[in-house]
Formats: C-alpha cells, structure tokens, sequence
C-alpha cells in the first residue's frame, strides 16, 4: 500500500478576499474566525449612560442610611450609659452597706448583752471593742479623722464655734476643744471639725 501524499489546497484571489464563501479553504475560514475575535474583544464597550441625578440619589440614599444607623447607635449607646450611671449612683454605696453590717451585728449583740449582763465591766470593753472595730472600717474607706486640739485653726479644716479664755500662754489662738469631730475622704474634707480656740 502505498501513501498518497495530500495536495495542498489550491486557493484561488476570490478565496482570499472573500474568506466567508463556501468554497474558502478551511485554514482561511479559521483565520478569519479568529481575527473576528480579536475584533470584538478589541472593541471598546459601550459606555452606559448613568444619569448624574440618579447617580447623587443613590450616594443620599447611602449617606441617610448611615446616618439613621449611626444616630441609632449613638441612641442605644447614649441609653445603655444613662442607665450604667443609674445602677451606678443606685448600687454605689454597696460595697460600704456590707462593710458595715458586721460593725451593725455586734451594737445588736452589746444591746441584748446590757439587757442580760451585770458585768458593766464586760459591756464597756464590748463597746471599746466596737468602736476600734468601727473606726477601722472607717480607715479601710479612706475617712480619717482631722486632728485639732492644740493645733492652729485652719479654716480649710476647722469651724470655730466660739472662743473661751485660757491661763496658759501656748493654748492662746490654738484648738483647745472639739465639740464635733471633722473628716475627710482620701484628703477631701466631709466635715469640718467644729472647735473651741482658747483666747
């Protein structure tokens, strides 16, 4: 058997020009199949007209979106503090209310024990005992008590009530009695002491 070796096609002006007829080789009409392709993909696409009106309608329409959802935002922020303050301010003297209960607990018990005891001895150092108790619960919440006898009086400190005279030279013009303890929290004065000055 031997091969027959294949013509190349034939390919007439008219084919060539004319890549489209029927009778156009195939390698042309693939060639011209190809380069309308590239003409297409080529072609730049057509512009959609966007209406600038409807364009500026549409960023409003975004613009009031955010600001309905960032003004609702700041709404429930603004609320969820409100009400954070309100328990605050509510609940704020509860840590110092459970303190304070113990020191409540044994004025309860020093009460029954004077109805009870005969031994006035036991009593006092009962009350000494809660007093002590008291005042270092005092001293645990930062209030201190403000010293005045034989100080100078400070009137950032001190509220003289009235003056009394006195023998000896030193106690003139200086604290010789308080008739109402003064204190402060953490250097804050929340009662001024109200004193007697020697004169």
């Amino acid at each position: 058997m031997t091969k027959k070796k294949s013509k190349p096609e034939e390919v007439t002006d008219e084919q060539i020009l004319d890549p489209t007829a029927e009778d156009a080789p195939s390698f042309i009409k693939n060639h011209a199949d190809e380069e309308e392709k590239v003409t297409e993909e080529s072609k730049p696409e057509a512009k959609v007209e966007v209406n600038p009106t409807e364009q500026l309608q549409a960023q409003l329409d975004e613009m009031k979106d955010k600001y309905l959802r960032l003004s609702a935002e700041f709404d429930n922020y603004r609320k969820r503090s409100l009400k954070e303050k309100m328990d605050l301010t509510k609940y704020a003297s509860e840590d110092v209310l459970k303190s304070i209960l113990p020191v409540v607990d044994d004025f309860e018990r020093a009460i029954m024990s004077l109805e009870i005891s005969t031994d006035m001895d036991a009593i006092k150092q009962g009350l000494h005992l809660i007093s002590n108790k008291f005042s270092d619960f005092l001293k645990t919440k930062g209030v201190s008590e403000i010293e005045a006898v034989g100080k100078e009086l400070n009137t950032d400190l001190h509220e003289a009530i009235t003056k009394i005279p006195v023998q000896e030279e030193d106690k003139k013009g200086k604290i010789v009695d308080v008739i109402l303890k003064g204190y402060t929290l953490n250097d804050k004065v929340i009662r001024f002491s109200k004193v007697v000055i020697g004169e």
